[in-house]
């Protein structure tokens, strides 16, 4: 009796054993969260999808550090090739930091652009280029404490909303979100360590 009580105190502590081992490496699987004192949903819905968090990073020169950044996606990559295949919703959001005024945003966007994009696809975006400016513009500035979100849905394209208030109507095509997404992913980001916290191979 005493031979399988003792036994049984073994099996029941390799199952605990297990079940730790088995819910740390379940953790270690998840994206951080939050940064900069900024918090990002795990997993959320786009378009009745289910997405999941890449990664988040920081928009930062210096000292300044303008704005936090997370990345969602079907399912976790980590490269921009991956995320440029991946098919599905997707969702860039941006948590403000400091305030910007919205020609610096439009700068930075064209330039973001005009850097990652090959030279041969970037007539076919002007329009939808100017499509944007003229949503975000009439705003001033992005203040510190909003959220943008960069929002792709199959079928309608990229979906700009500021505070969960939509800008205007969907901006259609794949290859204008892709270039979208460039400015932060693409082979000369905007910031480096924050393309590299999107793609979660920093912590």
């Amino acid at each position: 009796m005493q031979a399988r009580r003792r036994a049984m105190w073994a099996i029941g502590g390799a199952v605990a054993l297990f079940a730790v081992l088995g819910s740390g490496a379940a953790l270690a699987g998840e994206s951080p969260t939050r940064i900069e004192g900024v918090s990002f949903e795990p997993r959320l819905q786009l378009a009745g999808q289910p997405l999941v968090l890449n990664g988040i990073g920081v928009r930062a020169v210096a000292w300044l550090k303008g704005y936090a950044a997370g990345l969602y996606l079907p399912q976790r990559v980590a490269t921009m090739e991956q995320v440029y295949a991946l098919p599905g919703a997707k969702r860039l959001q941006m948590r403000m930091l400091v305030d910007v005024p919205v020609g610096e945003f439009v700068k930075a966007f064209h330039k973001g652009i005009g850097r990652n994009t090959p030279e041969a696809q970037q007539p076919g975006l002007i329009d939808r280029m100017s499509q944007f400016d003229g949503q975000i513009q009439p705003l001033g500035k992005v203040r510190k404490g909003d959220t943008v979100n960069l929002d792709f849905t199959p079928g309608q394209g990229l979906l700009v909303s500021v505070n969960g208030r939509a800008l205007g109507p969907a901006i259609a095509g794949d290859d204008f979100y892709d270039a979208l997404l460039g400015i932060f992913i693409g082979p000369k980001p905007v910031d480096d360590r924050l393309k590299a916290g999107l793609l979660g191979t920093v912590a």
